[in-house]
C-alpha cells in the first residue's frame, strides 16, 4: 500500500503542476507597487490604456507608443511625440523636469481632460483626448499623475499619495458648458449680460455691484460660468476711504472705436483685488477653515474682458458666485498677493526675459499660485528666493490664456526676509516696442496667489 500511496502522491503532485503551469499559481496575490511609477501602471495604465497600446496593435503604431508593463516607462520618458503638430511645438511625450515637464508634456494634453478646450480650440492637429472612445481618467487618477510629474516623473520611490485615487469623480465636459449657475445655499450670486462684444475689437469694462452687507462676509468658494471669447473675469473691491462709482451700470474702459474712456480708468484707482479666473468654467474652494473676509458695507467691482478677432459681433456673458461661511468656521483669514510689474520694454523682433523680485516682511502660507501675462509671453516662472529652498521653481506656465492656478497643499511657507521672483520670457515678433498695457497686444507681468 506504500507504493500505491507514493505513486498516488506523485500523480497527484504532477496534476497539480500541470494544472498550475496552465492556470498559474494557485491565490496568487496581485503584487503590491513599489513605487508611484507602479501605482500607475497597475491602476491607471493598465485597465484603461493597454488595451489600444499594445505591441502589434494600430493604435500603438499609429502612435509610436507602447504601454505594457515590460516597455511603458521606457516608451513614455525621454521621447519625443509621433505626432508632427506636438513635435513642431517643442512638446515630448513625457520629460522629469517637473513643472516645465508637465507643461511641455503630450502624454498629458492628451489626458487632461479638465483643460479639454484648450486641446481642441488651440491644438486641433493634437487628435482626440484619451482613453479614446471611453471615459476620462477620474479626476483622482489625473491628480496622481500630475502629483508624479511635478516630482520628477521617477522610476523609483512614491512620491504621490495614493489616496488621491479614491476621487472617482470625473469631469463631464457637458457639465463645463456655458450654464447658468445655481444660488449658493449661503453666498452671494451675480450676473452680467448678455453683452455685445463688437468684431475686431476688445470690450473690458467694469461694473459695481453694491453688496448691502451690515456685517463682513467670510468667502470660502468661488465659481464662475462665462461664455466663450472671455479673457478674463475678476472681483475686485474698493479701499475703505474710496469714492464708489455708480452701480449698475457698464463701465467700459475704452469706446467701440477704441478711445479710451478716462472717467473709468479714475474710477478703478482705489480696486484690491479679490479673487478672478481666465477659464471659463472655474470652481474654487479654499482649505477647510480657511476664507476670505470681505468687510461689512462693502461692494464689488466686477471687471470682465471680452476678446473679438472675428468680423462679427458676438454676445458675452458671466455668472458667478461666492460662497460663505460663518465666522465660527473661520480659523485663518485668506488675503491675496498682487504682484504687478509695470516697468518693462519688450523690444522690437526680439525675444526679451523679465525677471522681477518680491520680498516678504513677515511669513506667510502661500495656498495658491497663478501668473496673469497677454499674447507674446512664452514661459512664465517663479523661484522661491532666500532661505534653504532657494531657486526652486513652484510655478510654470507656457500658456497665456489659460494660465494654471497651482495649489499648495500643505502651503508653501516663506519665512520674514524670504520671497518669490518672477521670470517672464516674451517673444515682440511685432516692429514696435511693447510695454505694459490693457489691451491684449499689449503685455502684462502679473503673479496672483492667496496666503494666510
Amino acid at each position: 500500500m506504500t507504493g500505491y500511496r507514493n505513486l498516488f502522491l506523485v500523480a497527484m503532485m504532477a496534476l497539480v503542476s500541470a494544472c498550475q503551469s496552465d492556470i498559474g499559481p494557485i491565490n496568487e496575490e496581485p503584487l503590491e507597487p513599489q513605487s508611484s511609477w507602479q501605482v500607475i501602471q497597475q491602476q491607471i495604465l493598465e485597465p484603461n490604456c493597454v488595451d489600444c497600446h499594445s505591441a502589434g496593435t494600430s493604435f500603438a503604431k499609429e502612435s509610436g507608443l507602447v504601454l505594457t508593463a515590460d516597455v511603458a516607462y521606457d516608451q513614455l520618458v525621454g521621447r519625443d511625440p509621433k505626432n508632427r503638430a506636438a513635435l513642431n511645438d517643442g512638446l515630448e511625450l513625457l520629460g522629469t523636469e517637473g513643472l516645465p515637464s508637465l507643461a511641455k508634456s503630450f502624454l498629458w494634453e492628451k489626458i487632461n481632460v479638465l483643460d479639454y478646450e484648450h486641446l481642441y480650440n488651440d491644438h486641433p492637429g493634437y487628435g482626440s483626448l484619451m482613453p479614446l472612445g471611453s471615459k476620462p481618467l477620474t479626476n483622482g487618477e489625473l491628480e496622481y499623475i500630475r502629483k508624479w510629474i511635478v516630482e520628477g516623473a521617477p522610476e523609483d520611490g512614491f512620491v504621490a499619495d495614493v489616496e488621491l485615487l479614491n476621487d472617482s469623480t470625473r469631469f463631464d465636459p457637458i457639465d463645463n458648458e456655458f450654464v447658468e449657475l445655481s444660488e449658493p445655499q449661503s453666498g452671494l450670486s451675480f450676473h452680467l449680460g448678455p453683452f455685445t462684444v463688437h468684431p475686431n475689437n476688445e470690450r473690458e469694462f467694469f461694473y459695481y455691484w453694491p453688496l448691502q452687507n451690515s456685517e463682513e462676509i467670510y468667502a470660502t468658494r468661488f465659481e464662475s460660468s462665462m461664455r466663450s471669447g472671455s479673457h478674463h473675469f475678476i472681483f475686485y473691491k474698493f479701499a475703505e476711504d474710496a469714492e464708489r462709482p455708480a452701480p449698475f451700470e457698464y463701465r467700459d474702459f475704452r469706446t467701440p472705436q477704441g478711445a479710451p474712456i478716462f472717467e473709468t480708468y479714475r474710477s478703478v484707482e482705489d480696486q484690491i483685488f479679490v479673487w478672478g479666473t481666465q477659464w471659463p468654467r472655474t470652481d474654487y474652494s479654499l482649505p477647510e477653515g480657511v476664507a476670505l473676509r470681505i468687510e461689512a458695507n462693502q461692494g464689488l467691482d466686477l471687471n470682465a474682458h471680452y476678446v473679438n478677432y472675428s468680423n462679427e459681433p458676438y454676445e458675452g456673458e458671466i455668472y458667478a458666485n461666492i460662497h460663505t461661511v460663518s465666522k465660527d468656521k473661520v480659523t485663518h483669514i485668506a488675503d491675496n498677493l498682487f504682484l504687478n510689474n509695470t516697468d518693462f520694454n519688450l523690444p522690437a523682433n526680439k525675444k526679451t526675459t523679465i525677471t522681477k523680485t518680491y520680498d516678504f516682511n513677515k511669513r506667510i502660507n502661500v495656498l495658491n499660485l497663478w501668473s496673469h501675462a497677454h499674447k507674446r509671453m512664452e514661459e512664465f516662472r517663479v523661484y522661491i528666493k532666500g532661505g534653504s529652498r532657494e531657486g526652486e521653481l513652484v510655478y510654470y506656465t507656457n500658456d497665456w490664456e489659460h494660465p494654471p492656478l497651482i495649489e499648495f497643499d500643505p502651503p508653501l511657507v516663506l519665512n520674514q526676509g524670504q520671497g518669490l521672483q518672477c521670470e517672464a520670457t516674451y517673444f515682440n515678433e511685432s516692429n514696435s516696442d511693447i510695454q505694459f498695457g490693457l489691451l491684449s497686444e499689449d503685455e502684462m507681468m502679473i503673479l496672483f496667489g492667496m496666503y494666510y
